[in-house]
């Protein structure tokens, strides 16, 4: 399938964790239009002005990558804002994708859309198939919503709408917010400010017995710009690694990298959320397309970035310790 590197392609979100690997993958192939538009210039819930966006620069096409995503507690706690603006982005970018004939889109859901106790590994056609996570049930029907419309827009239009499910993401330009940020920034951040105030221990939430699977966001940009080249089937494609690993040995890695001289508290006050979210990879696999980045190398490089992002002060300080 053609995949033409000097078309104009829109990458929405192209600030956040995943756009920005998507614009970095793109630019390093030798894609040279990449357009991007900040959310002070273009509010990508407001339908009019994203239909005159794409009338005045016409992407051939589209990556849909802009979302409002969280952890746990802030998905919990804003349900209702989770739902209405990740509908409201879809809706605006795929329609206007489909009045203004964009050749390509790819939309990326989430592993959150699939029933909280399916068989694991979780294949692409357990959607649907039982209840969902209640801890983020608003996020995830919105990202259902989204992988459907593709599909409709398919059906009715004949537009080349494709949807991959991407598995938990981590890397450069995460949010590493202690109240809003998914599990392992927020993990890295607080072992980090353990270490910088010397404490005995670290307070991990939930059991630590949940069961994740983490996926790099540069082997995602890397899936994406695959499955623009070689996939267009209605049907969502999952993207992960196929390997996961439990909350307690997350934490027991990022303790060896970080901080080793603390201790490991588990608040199982707090939820655990989804037991075990492990994706089935084998379509993308069967595709051509395989996960480079070790989990290992991959918390490196991730803590590596967080200390570069942090103000001067506080980098020279972080330098002055072994990790």
């Amino acid at each position: 399938m053609h995949f033409d590197p000097e078309a104009p392609i829109l990458v929405t979100g192209h600030r956040g964790l995943v756009g920005s690997a998507l614009v970095r993958q793109l630019t390093s192939r030798g894609h040279t239009n990449v357009l991007a538009v900040g959310r002070e210039e273009l509010d990508l819930r407001d339908q009019h002005s994203v239909l005159c966006w794409f009338r005045e620069y016409q992407p051939r096409y589209v990556i849909h990558a802009a979302g409002k995503v969280g952890g746990i507690l802030a998905n919990k706690n804003a349900q209702a804002d989770f739902l209405h603006d990740n509908i409201l982005l879809h809706t605006s970018v795929l329609r206007a994708a489909m009045e203004e004939n964009v050749e390509k889109l790819l939309y990326l859901g989430s592993s959150c859309i699939y029933p909280r106790d399916c068989p694991q590994p979780i294949r692409e056609d357990y959607l649907l198939q039982g209840a969902l996570e209640q801890t983020n049930y608003g996020y995830a029907i919105a990202k259902i919503s989204g992988l459907l419309a593709c599909q409709a827009y398919r059906d009715q239009f004949g537009c080349r709408f494709i949807s991959a499910m991407p598995t938990n993401l981590y890397g450069p330009n995460d949010n590493f917010d202690p109240t809003t940020s998914h599990v392992l920034p927020a993990l890295i951040q607080r072992f980090h400010r353990a270490r910088e105030a010397r404490q005995s221990t670290v307070t991990i939430w939930g059991s630590g017995a949940p069961r994740r699977e983490f996926l790099h966001v540069d082997d995602l940009a890397s899936a994406c710009v695959f499955l623009m080249k070689h996939y267009d089937s209605p049907q969502p494609v999952n993207i992960g690694t196929g390997i996961d690993v439990t909350i307690r040995q997350l934490a027991e890695q990022l303790r060896s990298l970080i901080y080793p001289e603390c201790e490991l508290v588990f608040d199982t006050s707090k939820p655990d959320g989804t037991p075990r979210k492990l994706l089935d990879t084998s379509k993308i696999n069967a595709l051509g397309w395989m996960p480079e980045i070790s989990l290992e190398a991959g918390l490196r490089s991730t803590y590596e970035w967080y200390l570069n992002s942090l103000p001067r002060d506080a980098q020279t300080l972080a330098a002055a310790r072994s990790y």
